[in-house]
């Protein structure tokens, strides 16, 4: 029954996108079909396939809306969960599966309709969580699978969707199929991983095979003393990266995939997915190369290959989703992989935006018209085909009030409604990350002990302690502010001890936030004018109004550097939106005579209504219909 009330609110949500005087004139001929299609959705057997339920979904969905063919996971808010930060239901200072379901009412009261859940799988936690070391069992520090069936249960039963990560380009070290391969070189599970001998340098001393490095710092090959040979591993040592050009890899990945979806799971965030297929022959890097290694470890001849073949195999047997986690991916680049046409993901994310103001580890002031651009760039490559995300965070990237906002007291909260409504309005699926909704802000780090992130210590053994390219002050200042354990910092629940995250005796893993007596889910969700609850009401603007989801963008003022100002139209509804990125006021007119129109949600309770010269204060943001 619960599949039942999901279809009959896909319908009603595609019923209202089509012309009223359609609508209107056979209500009749709507009941009727309406009514039928209730009806085959009710007899039909539980057995019944996956293909049957997809091709189900297509005949429904067979009109176009803009040119794009609707789909629910473009229609879809997505929040991520880190679950060793979310909530601890146990008292060991660590989030658990059973403190997200705790929690599940508050997800649904909030508007979102799919949790992305960072790995939950067995792990020894080297890269906290994504270094697998069994893809079909949960980790102990989270619970039991009984906890994460129970999870997903209360997920569906909220009409809700689930999505999870799928780390495949490499496992933990720890995993069974490693522990076979690294025993011997004629073992059958040698060949799952990337195995070479070394070469002898210039001073007769062995060396890796090449000079990839690694991500986490030092070479990304780890020489091996049991069969006197190094295995590729792009990021730790503890990650040996799986070789995708063996088949029984690629169906011993398909196989999880279908454990995952058979048990009611949605579909799948798929880690750093386009560097699966590696260069023939790993060549040396040209120094040229090596400034973006990722854009070379993107482009393998196979990649395009093998997410056909997952997509043929596996994801087009269920109603699923897919959105792939693609550095080294340009723009230009990323219909190649979302193109329905070509049948590989449905989504992935660009970092252009996330990263604009990011030179290497130092976050710099943002320049809006950069930002601007990246949004318009979108609009022109990405064609009707092709699906966009919307995103400004996630586990790892600091907060978004801290790095592109202003946190101080003043303007945490306008600053952080104003970036919940530029992503709820923008083009593409919107994604938010644990604790956006409340503006929880960046971590006030002192030394370097104060870090948990295993890139964050690896880097400083190796440029601090090791080869002296920066000063521990130097250092410091530049992680501060772009840490990925900014975002890792424990959910802050209530004002009571640790921020209601765990029992007050515990020591949570990561320490929390001392900002969360003031920035805490227990006051903004009482408090109507909070963050939170913006984002509800911006959330469920999004889900009423089809122009924020398939409507056309243009941004209206692109070279102003501080105003963002765009419309979304589709059918002839159009929506403008206006943003002031500064904590200055400004009064703007707007371009071509145009007038503001129908103000529906600002973050300041003003209204100026169908005027052409808006007075807006610091960190304003409105949105009208015209």
């Amino acid at each position: 029954m619960n599949g039942t009330v999901s279809f009959m609110r896909s319908l009603s949500f595609t019923h209202s996108l089509v012309p009223k005087t359609l609508r209107s004139s056979r209500p009749l001929i709507q009941t009727s079909v309406l009514a039928v299609l209730l009806a085959a959705s009710l007899i039909t057997s539980p057995a019944a396939s996956h293909s049957q339920q997809v091709a189900s979904e297509r005949d429904t969905a067979s009109h176009l809306i803009n040119g794009y063919e609707p789909k629910w996971w473009k229609e879809a808010v997505v929040y991520q969960i880190y679950p060793r930060s979310f909530q601890d239901s146990s008292g060991d200072g660590i989030g658990d599966l059973k403190g997200i379901t705790q929690h599940l009412d508050y997800l649904q009261k909030l508007g979102v309709n799919v949790i992305w859940l960072s790995p939950h799988f067995a792990s020894p936690n080297a890269d906290n969580g994504y270094d697998i070391s069994d893809y079909r069992a949960i980790m102990a520090d989270f619970g039991t699978m009984a906890d994460f069936d129970a999870m997903l249960a209360g997920i569906k039963q909220r009409h809700m969707r689930l999505i999870i990560d799928l780390v495949a380009n490499h496992t933990s070290d720890e995993h069974k199929w490693f522990v076979e391969s690294r025993s011997s070189k004629d073992n059958p599970y040698r060949d799952f991983y990337f195995w070479r001998p070394g070469k002898t340098g210039p001073d007769g001393k062995l060396e890796p095979p090449n000079n990839y490095r690694s991500v986490f710092s030092g070479s990304a090959w780890q020489f091996d003393p049991k069969t006197n040979e190094y295995y590729l591993h792009y990021f730790a040592v503890k990650q040996p990266d799986l070789n995708w050009d063996n088949p029984k890899v690629r169906q011993e990945v398909f196989s999880i995939m279908r454990f995952w979806l058979d048990k009611g799971v949605d579909g799948f965030r798929m880690d750093v997915i386009p560097i699966i297929s590696k260069q023939p022959g790993m060549p040396n890097l040209t120094p040229e190369q090596l400034k973006d290694q990722f854009a070379v470890f993107a482009a393998g001849p196979h990649r395009d290959e093998y997410l056909q073949q997952m997509n043929r195999e596996v994801l087009s047997k269920y109603n699923d989703m897919s959105v792939g986690e693609a550095a080294g991916i340009t723009l230009a680049q990323e219909p190649e992989l979302v193109d329905d046409r070509r049948h590989e993901l449905n989504e992935i994310f660009n970092f252009d935006a996330v990263r604009v103001n990011r030179r290497g580890r130092k976050v710099e002031p943002l320049v809006l018209t950069d930002l601007k651009a990246i949004y318009t760039n979108h609009e022109k490559v990405l064609g009707k085909h092709d699906w966009d995300t919307v995103f400004l965070s996630n586990h790892d990237n600091p907060r978004i009030v801290s790095t592109f906002g202003d946190d101080s007291p003043e303007f945490r909260v306008p600053s952080a409604k104003l970036f919940e409504a530029m992503i709820l309005t923008l083009k593409g699926t919107p994604y938010l990350f644990q604790g956006d909704e409340l503006g929880m802000t960046n971590y006030p780090f002192k030394s370097i002990a104060d870090y948990n992130d295993i890139e964050a210590k690896n880097a400083w053994k190796d440029e601090v302690e090791t080869r002296h390219t920066l000063s521990a002050d130097q250092y410091l200042a530049e992680l501060r502010g772009s840490s990925r354990d900014n975002a890792r910092t424990p959910m802050q629940w209530t004002s009571g001890p640790n921020a209601g995250f765990t029992t007050a005796s515990a020591k949570p893993w990561l320490a929390v936030n001392p900002n969360y007596t003031t920035i805490n889910a227990t006051q903004e969700t009482a408090d109507p004018k909070s963050v939170y609850n913006y984002t509800r009401q911006l959330i469920a603007l999004r889900a009423k109004t089809p122009a924020f989801i398939y409507g056309d963008f243009k941004d209206l003022d692109p070279k102003h550097p501080r105003i963002f100002v765009y419309t979304r139209t589709l059918n002839g509804d159009q929506y403008l939106v206006i943003h002031n990125f500064s904590s200055q006021p400004i009064d703007y007119t707007l371009p071509d005579k145009m007038k503001a129109g129908t103000m529906l949600l600002a973050n300041y309770p003003r209204h100026e209504n169908s005027s052409m010269i808006l007075h807006l204060k610091g960190w304003e943001s409105r949105i009208y219909k015209q």
